[in-house]
């Protein structure tokens, strides 16, 4: 690991996005929670907050965090795609994209485990870092597409 020991902390904040991509039907079925296993999205923000908070045993060189707070939006971009939008802030001496990436990558796993029932065709795609402040680095923003 890095040793940040000599790092001054600041405000950190970093913004993920994951899509899957789905049947219009799977989408309808989450709206309307008719799905066997529940509510996708209540169950998916859950899996995606905590998934943050554990991003450091899941990913070998990551430091463990504080988090000061974590957010998980769900947004319909067409009639066939979920977006899985996380924000994670804290005051550190790293930065906190890893987790915002393992928060929005677990969300959209947690729905396709949700919904493989009815489509199991389902594509997770677009995990990328939209935005992230704080640290020596400044700011960072995504203003292109993400590469296919």
């Amino acid at each position: 690991m890095v040793d940040v020991s000599a790092k001054t902390p600041s405000i950190r904040e970093a913004i993920a996005q994951a899509d899957v991509h789905m049947l219009p039907e799977t989408l309808t079925a989450i709206r309307e929670q008719t799905l066997r296993k529940g509510d996708v999205l209540a169950v998916a923000r859950i899996a995606a907050i905590q998934a943050t908070k554990r991003t450091s045993e899941l990913i070998p060189l990551c430091h463990p965090l504080a988090l000061s707070a974590v957010e998980a939006q769900f947004v319909e971009i067409d009639e066939g795609t979920l977006r899985i939008l996380v924000t994670v802030r804290t005051t550190g001496v790293t930065g906190v994209e890893m987790e915002a990436l393992v928060g929005a990558t677990v969300g959209a796993l947690t729905v396709y485990d949700m919904c493989k029932a009815i489509d199991r065709g389902m594509v997770i795609r677009d995990a990328c870092l939209l935005k992230k402040s704080g640290g020596k680095s400044g700011l960072y923003e995504r203003h292109q597409e993400v590469p296919r």
